[in-house]
């Protein structure tokens, strides 16, 4: 049964709102959950057709696949904050299965890598196939812990929680977000093979080495370094779980509802203005769109000048390409792994990333393969003798630029052969790689940039907000506070990129609105897990 309302213009003229959250993303559920939990009137308005944002599902003839939800680290560990979140926001009702202690493999043209869950596994597997490098491992998980220490406590800063006029980050922290991941692991070793496989999963953040900052690299290394899971039934039920929490508290979801602008009377939010022209006023307006789709799009040009100046030259993060894959055969019968495949040309992230720029028909840069119906426990009952299958790769927005402003699935020909190339490209990777899957496809579909940006009004097609570069750290209007009095941001653009930076982007949004800190309330009485060795 779909989630939410559809949009009928009598149906919300003239109501008003404790507060009014833009998009149905995870940052903007999880906000809503949080709030309605604190007795708040909350209306969640979507402009697509379905809720969940980067979380919902599409089916396509006898198949199901995620867009967005690929692994999530930590939430297995139920002491771990992320699992304590899930659980409190959802009332335990999102069940969470654990993948294989193998979470991610790593792929060269000479060689395969296993990233393995825990500190201790994960250093050894590496020290077997890096036995010269044993103390540049321990050094460098060292470093990560280090890296991050000051991420949680600076979000959770009074400063942070407030507004932008303060930093929020220690000097420690500061100082390693200003250097890239290369700078970083240049100081450790100079050993191209090992860099290569430690910094294999920069397509989680969407930056190769040299672009990256280290802290954002280390905070993916660090929600990982446990394991990962995959939500029981699939990436809707995220959303399944939590919308009829926010319904049940007095909330309303509704859909086909596009937001135009964010009402501001007397320098404060006060609401919202729909496409079609409906006012609604709420005391609050929390926004999921994303900071530039907020500042820019939004807002009145002269509402929040620092973030303007912030973020008017700063850059979206990656855009991809996803081939959608379908099977009549299980996984079991094909035997798929759970764990997540990443498929390289060479170890130099950087110069592959670059040649492709120069070249779109030079190698991929990167193949990112993902197997959701063999990692979703609920999968075979749901479908059986089906399976899905995800290949992404990184893909610029500028390889499809000719096409912008023409509409979904009516971009031509030529569109549509360039589509058909990248395909069959990743369909040979996925084909090479994993050979059980050979010429067995019984459907495929590639979305390209212009389809995300369809779908999320993203303008570059960019999947994980903004750069992750050591700029972004800097900026002070990357918090749940805005300039405009009774506006708020969330989503991955306050914290990090990912389901589980959308999911703590909520509880901190919620924080603000409500001025009370609700990771104290409701997570804090467990201490923050140390992943050190030994």
């Amino acid at each position: 049964m779909p989630l939410g309302e559809p949009y009928r213009k009598a149906a919300l003229q003239g109501e008003s709102y404790d507060v009014i959250v833009i998009g149905s993303g995870i940052g903007g559920l999880w906000s809503a959950a949080m709030l309605a939990k604190a007795h708040q009137k909350v209306l969640v308005l979507e402009r697509h057709y379905v809720v969940g944002g980067f979380s919902h599902t599409f089916r396509r003839k006898d198949f199901v696949w995620d867009v967005g939800v690929h692994y999530v680290g930590d939430v297995h560990r139920r002491r771990s904050t992320l699992r304590k979140i899930s659980d409190y926001v959802t009332d335990g009702r999102l069940v969470w299965s654990r993948m294989s202690d193998v979470y991610d493999t790593v792929i060269f043209p000479d060689g395969r890598y296993d990233l393995v869950a825990g500190p201790g596994p994960f250093q050894e597997s590496l020290n077997r196939q890096f036995p010269e490098e044993r103390e540049t491992l321990a050094s460098y998980l060292k470093l990560v812990n280090r890296s991050t220490a000051g991420f949680f406590v600076g979000k959770l800063s009074t400063a942070a929680l407030q507004g932008p006029a303060e930093p929020c980050y220690d000097e420690e922290f500061l100082a390693n977000s200003r250097i890239t991941t290369m700078e970083a692991l240049k100081g450790l070793t100079n050993n191209q093979r090992l860099i290569g496989v430690l910094t294999s999963q920069w397509g989680n953040y969407g930056h190769p080495p040299s672009e990256s900052s280290f802290v954002t690299h280390a905070l993916f290394v660090k929600h990982y370094m446990y394991g990962a899971a995959y939500p029981a039934g699939g990436a809707g039920s995220i959303a399944q779980a939590v919308v009829p929490l926010i319904e049940a508290g007095g909330g309303r979801i509704i859909v086909h509802a596009d937001v135009q602008e964010i009402l501001i009377a007397g320098g404060k939010a006060i609401g919202v203005k729909l496409t079609d022209g409906t006012e609604i006023r709420s005391k609050s307006v929390v926004s999921n769109a994303g900071a530039l789709n907020t500042i820019f799009q939004l807002l009145p040009e002269s509402a929040a000048p620092l973030a303007r100046a912030e973020l008017s030259d700063i850059r979206p993060a990656a855009s991809h390409c996803c081939l959608y894959v379908g099977f009549n055969e299980s996984d079991e019968a094909m035997g798929l792994p759970q764990a997540n495949y990443w498929i390289y040309p060479d170890y130099d992230h950087d110069r592959n990333v670059e040649r492709y720029l120069r070249d779109p028909d030079a190698p991929l840069p990167v193949t990112y393969v993902s197997f959701p119906s063999a990692k979703d426990p609920e999968w075979p009952r749901l479908h059986p003798g089906k399976a899905s299958i995800q290949a992404l790769t990184y893909t610029p927005h500028d390889f499809f630029q000719q096409w912008k402003g023409t509409r979904w699935k009516r971009r031509g020909a030529d569109y549509e052969a360039l589509k058909s190339r990248i395909a069959g490209r990743l369909l040979a990777e996925l084909y090479k790689h994993v050979p059980a899957t050979r010429d067995k496809a019984a459907y495929y579909e590639l979305s390209t940039p212009l389809s995300t940006s369809h779908f999320t009004n993203y303008q570059h097609g960019e999947i994980y907000g903004l750069e992750h570069t050591p700029r972004r750290y800097q900026l002070r209007s990357l918090r749940p506070r805005t300039e405009v009095p009774n506006l708020f941001l969330t989503g991955q653009d306050i914290w990090t990129a990912g389901v589980g930076g959308a999911m703590l982007s909520g509880v901190l949004t919620a924080s603000a609105v409500l001025d009370r800190n609700l990771f104290k309330e409701v997570i804090m009485e467990t201490a923050q897990t140390v992943f050190l060795p030994g």
